[in-house]
């Protein structure tokens, strides 16, 4: 369907429009500047300035992963689409449906080493789930519709559209998404009935299951999450998740686990040790969740399903793969469970004393830590904060930046709800934290969006502070200040024999006089008795707030699985050993 002609600038805003785009995050230049003015002649597409193009990456995620819709940025060519990758590459990697619209020097300039020229989609073709170059204002509607759709089926990602300053200047026809398809493009959604049942055999046969869970959960939807949970009331199985998975099963639910891998609970990570049927739901068996693989589950038949079949059997070798969709299998294992009646079939008995065994570890209390009355406990400031915004229920929405903030969070912070959980998981990206929550505040108005922050990482994206200022978002920054480089400081005192090099966070701001300065509230705390007026004051400050916590420099980050080591060598707190992962080639396992 196609009618009168307009300039691609005036297409592309139309199309975005079409597909349901409501707020474009981003920042102007010179190859942009027609998309701008386009902007400029209407009131329907809302724009968001950021500070700078990372900034406008991590907070389309946080608006998509706190929505369910599609995050879009703007950004102008060279250094703006160049600033963009770190961005992409973390949603790449985090499975997050984002739509970079990039400027580019006219056609007839590329190649020439032009004013900001760079080769955006050489540069982000190993970033992104697919790139477009557009060479004709005829293609920008119908690219834009393709890029939707590429950028939400299948496994969710990225997807940059470069657009050259003359294609957004001249006349097109445009082009209705209705009958837009990618020919060679046909994600399997479901999956194959025959694995699905025997998958189901396997599990109602397994003395030791688990269930373990990821980012696909959350990413097929709402649905997906309510069919797992079905499921594990059927079933009577435990259950974890990775750092991507939280909230797709209730924290608060009696076959919760917790969360697995290098930071994760002991019964989650002794369970996966010792579990006969594994089932992995939409995680992909990233290397901080198995340990050194030749140790992971030796004793588990593995059930792997993935809507991308490239990550099955990439890294862990798996008995029974299935590709497809996690609500569209959860849906089908359900139906033949009470079809074939596996309910009574199963081994109740053996089940029983599997939760024996683990209820055994989870009497370990593996995140104990020494309190103090003194010195903030980062993980008593965490266990304060889950106390004050719990009357607030669902409509709480947590980002992080990363470091040893990061897992306390996860560890600390129940999340019984999928979309409330944004962090960086795959790429570890400092400053994603703040920009996260400005995105989710975008998306969800008058809701609680809290940033649980380490005072290293803050400053990666401080200058999204006036973002928040100038769009008068409230979101609050919550900082476990230690004044290191806590997760670095941490591996250099366990794993290279106390050499601190270069992790000691010197010269820091004034964080209460830096908040005030970008028109923020400041507030500090430097003892736990400041702790629940700190945090009473912050939740209710109809402004962005910045929480400055000081917190113990020394206290570490367990329980923890040293790199190389398997799910059973564990350490639960100071008085483990760390012993140097050396293999039998001398090479050090990272």
């Amino acid at each position: 369907m196609t009618d009168s002609r307009q300039t691609g600038a005036e297409i592309l805003i139309r199309a975005l429009r079409e597909q349901g785009v409501e707020v474009v995050f981003g920042y102007p230049g010179g190859a942009v500047l027609p998309i701008y003015d386009a902007l400029y002649k209407q009131n329907e597409l809302r724009h968001v300035l950021v500070r700078q193009e990372g900034g406008a990456v991590h907070s389309a995620e946080g608006y998509a992963r706190s929505s369910g819709k599609v995050g879009v940025v703007l950004v102008t060519s060279g250094p703006g689409a160049t600033n963009a990758v770190t961005g992409l590459t973390d949603a790449l990697l985090d499975s997050i449906p984002i739509i970079c619209l990039t400027g580019q020097v006219p056609t007839h300039l590329i190649g020439n080493d032009a004013f900001q020229e760079a080769d955006t989609t050489g540069i982000t073709r190993p970033c992104t789930k697919h790139n477009y170059l557009v060479k004709s204002p005829d293609d920008v509607a119908r690219v834009v519709h393709e890029a939707f759709l590429v950028a939400t089926t299948g496994r969710p990602g990225p997807v940059v559209i470069d657009l050259p300053k003359d294609v957004l200047q001249l006349e097109g026809t445009y082009t209705s998404k209705e009958g837009v398809q990618l020919k060679s493009y046909r994600p399997q959604v479901q999956g194959d009935r025959e694995r699905i049942r025997q998958a189901v055999a396997m599990m109602a046969a397994a003395k030791k299951p688990i269930l373990y869970t990821g980012g696909g959960v959350v990413n097929a939807g709402p649905r997906a999450s309510e069919l797992l949970r079905e499921l594990v009331a059927e079933t009577g199985f435990p259950i974890t998740s990775t750092l991507m998975g939280l909230g797709c099963y209730p924290a608060s639910g009696k076959n919760w686990l917790g969360m697995l891998g290098m930071h994760g609970t002991y019964e989650a990570n002794l369970a996966m040790h010792g579990s006969d049927v594994m089932i992995n739901i939409g995680a992909r068996f990233d290397d901080r969740v198995t340990g050194r693989i030749s140790g992971f589950a030796p004793g588990a038949r593995k059930i792997h399903v993935d809507i991308d079949p490239s990550s099955i059997n990439k890294n862990v070798r798996v008995d029974l793969p299935i590709v497809g969709d996690a609500a569209s299998v959860l849906e089908d294992m359900l139906t033949i469970w009470r079809e074939e009646g596996y309910g009574k079939k199963a081994d109740r008995e053996a089940l029983a004393s599997w939760w024996k065994q683990i209820d055994e570890w989870r009497g370990v209390n593996c995140l104990r830590y020494r309190k103090s009355d003194t010195i903030i406990k980062p993980q008593y400031a965490l266990e304060r904060l889950a106390h004050h915004i719990k009357p607030y229920g669902d409509d709480v929405y947590i980002s992080t930046e990363v470091g040893q903030h990061q897992m306390w969070a996860a560890q600390f912070l129940p999340f019984n709800q999928p979309n409330r959980w944004m962090t960086s998981g795959g790429l570890g990206t400092m400053g994603y934290g703040l920009p996260a929550a400005i995105g989710a505040q975008m998306a969800n108005p008058g809701k609680l969006c809290i940033d649980v922050a380490g005072e290293a990482s803050i400053l990666m994206n401080i200058q999204e502070m006036t973002t928040a200022t100038q769009y008068r978002l409230p979101v609050k920054v919550f900082c476990l200040n230690n004044q290191w480089m806590g997760m670095v400081r941490q591996w250099q005192e366990l794993l290279h024999g106390e050499r601190y090099s270069e992790s000691y966070s010197e010269a820091l701001p004034d964080f209460v006089k830096l908040a005030e300065a970008y028109g923020w509230v400041g507030l500090r705390a430097d003892s736990p008795s400041d702790l629940d007026g700190l945090i009473e004051e912050m939740i209710k400050t109809d402004r962005p707030v910045f929480a400055d916590v000081r917190v113990d420099q020394k206290e570490n980050c367990f329980p923890m699985i040293p790199s190389g080591r398997a799910h059973n060598e564990m350490l639960l707190g100071p008085e483990d050993q760390v012993e140097n992962p050396i293999t039998e080639e001398g090479m050090v396992l990272v």
